[in-house]
């Protein structure tokens, strides 16, 4: 319960999603954070939120996405996602690579 702005059903959703990253093995803070992101860009995408980012206005819900990008398997992370993370590390010529580039350069 991160947060005191959300409402019972945000509440719950944290808390269901939470209890099934625990249950596939997350750390017990590795979940709460990604259930928090999860629930903070829900709001944000319904208009709930008092500010948003536009990429999260525009980006698919994770209901319809559907673990798409999870971060597992054989597809990983989107080369948006390693853009993001090259800037933040500052990697020159990032805007050149490609996704597996991106994915050397980050480290990933």
């Amino acid at each position: 319960m991160p947060q005191t702005s959300w409402s019972a059903k945000r509440e719950r959703q944290y808390g269901h999603i939470k209890d099934s990253l625990r249950k596939q093995g997350k750390s017990e803070s590795t979940a709460e954070e990604i259930a928090a992101r999860t629930v903070n860009k829900e709001r944000a995408q319904h208009g709930e939120a008092e500010k948003a980012n536009p990429k999260t206005l525009k980006d698919t819900p994770a209901p319809v996405r559907g673990g798409q990008r999870s971060h597992q398997g054989a597809q990983g992370r989107t080369r948006e996602q390693l853009y993001e993370d090259a800037k933040r590390k500052g990697i020159p010529g990032r805007s050149k690579m490609n996704k597996a580039e991106l994915e050397k350069a980050v480290g990933r």
